[in-house]
């Protein structure tokens, strides 16, 4: 398996942000959680990436996808070539 920087920045009961956590942790993949609401510097980088607000918004290796629901992020995993591959 392929170590990967996996940063997911999420906002406290977004049930999409809930849903991509759930979907990390069932597949056992290490992830960073970044609290855009209880973080400023968390929600200021979210912006400087994404160029929006919306959650949850992951970043991998330097490749982003923001205010996406669990099967966009399913797909994307896959389109990537991320591993584990699901």
């Amino acid at each position: 398996m392929s170590a990967h920087t996996i940063r997911l920045f999420i906002k406290p009961g977004c049930p999409w942000c809930d849903e991509a956590q759930d979907w990390l942790e069932a597949h056992h993949i290490a992830h960073q959680v970044l609290d855009v609401i209880r973080d400023s510097a968390a929600r200021a980088e979210m912006h400087r990436l994404t160029n929006q607000t919306k959650a949850p918004s992951i970043e991998v290796d330097g490749k982003l996808l923001a205010d996406f629901g669990v099967d966009e992020l399913v797909h994307w995993w896959r389109q990537n070539g991320f591993t584990p591959t699901v």
